[in-house]
């Protein structure tokens, strides 16, 4: 097969890493007007972990890095592509390039991602077309934010939702294809229901000339009107996503869905007719840790053998942007 030509694509390895400290329920309350009982029932979370002093962004997912090449037995020098699918960068010019050089993966082209929520899944797109078009053989894709960075913690609408983490995984060049199909949409006109918007201050320089300068807000997010909207658009693109492929509900094996609320998530369920022993889910334990969110689930349960080969799984991002998608794919 020559270089150009088109190929598939397998996944072959996956790794994640967490902080080690992490804010539960209780303590959350100490903080903020809430309750274990408030965040539990609304949100399913009982604990999210947080970045404090001993880790970054660039750490956090290099840790995550190492693990999936690790599975995966692929050096650094093998690696052709990395993608750091983040929000939330050590440096607003990009970390992927930091990454790439504390990995030693020095053949590497690297560069950030920023899609919010739905950063891994459209990692997983864009290494596809890399791969197919026969341009990389061997990519290390990287979700991974440290929300925490950009909270108000007197705001229990969002402060109670999320966590830090990183995931990546491993994608290679193969004779077969595991990605069936994939379908993704963005609708800009409702942008505002989820922001981190920078704030301007202007100044005068000189003479007549101004300049701006500022930092960012924190989040902000119009909860309602993101859960009306997701439970509304998921399953209608899962469905979508599954025709292209000539599947149905009945042929996967699981569900995983961006881990950013138990509602969501078995509301959305519950439409297709999936059941919660088909659904992924480790948001108790970890809150909505945005474009990690997809990977850390995904590594967990192929590491406790939850997931094994040749499973079909439907991936669905959804955040920001608004934007969202599914991807239908084989394991291993």
């Amino acid at each position: 097969m020559s270089q150009t030509a088109m190929r598939g694509l397998k996944f072959a390895g996956i790794g994640s890493a967490v902080p080690d400290s992490y804010l539960d329920n209780h303590q959350l309350s100490r903080i903020v007007d809430t309750s274990d009982e408030w965040i539990t029932t609304r949100t399913g979370i009982g604990r999210r972990h947080l970045d404090g002093h001993n880790h970054s962004l660039v750490s956090l997912a290099t840790q995550a890095a190492q693990k999936a090449m690790a599975m995966a037995d692929v050096a650094p020098e093998k690696v052709d592509l990395i993608l750091l699918a983040t929000s939330t960068p050590d440096d607003l010019f990009g970390s992927a390039g930091q990454i790439q050089a504390k990995l030693g993966a020095s053949h590497a082209l690297a560069f950030d991602i920023t899609a919010a929520c739905s950063g891994f899944t459209v990692g997983i797109l864009t290494a596809a077309q890399f791969i197919r078009t026969g341009t990389y053989k061997t990519i290390l894709l990287i979700g991974a934010d440290i929300i925490s960075r950009w909270l108000d913690w007197s705001d229990r609408r969002t402060c109670v939702l999320f966590g830090d983490g990183a995931g990546a995984a491993i994608l290679q060049a193969d004779s077969g294809d595991c990605l069936f199909d994939s379908a993704f949409h963005t609708d800009g006109t409702l942008n505002s229901c989820i922001t981190l918007k920078y704030e301007a201050q202007r100044r005068p320089l000189v003479d007549d000339l101004w300049v701006s300068s500022g930092t960012y807000k924190p989040l902000a997010m119009d909860g309602q009107q993101v859960y009306r909207f997701v439970v509304q658009k998921i399953p209608q693109v899962i469905e979508k996503v599954l025709a292209q492929a000539n599947l149905t509900v009945d042929d996967i094996d699981w569900l995983l869905l961006h881990q950013a609320n138990q509602r969501i998530m078995q509301a959305v369920a519950d439409r297709l007719g999936i059941s919660s022993e088909r659904t992924i889910t480790n948001l108790a334990k970890y809150g909505n840790t945005s474009s990690a969110s997809i990977p850390l689930a995904l590594d967990e349960a192929v590491r406790r053998g939850q997931v094994r080969p040749h499973d079909v799984i439907v991936m669905v991002g959804f955040g920001a942007g608004l934007t969202w998608g599914a991807i239908v794919f084989k394991w291993g």
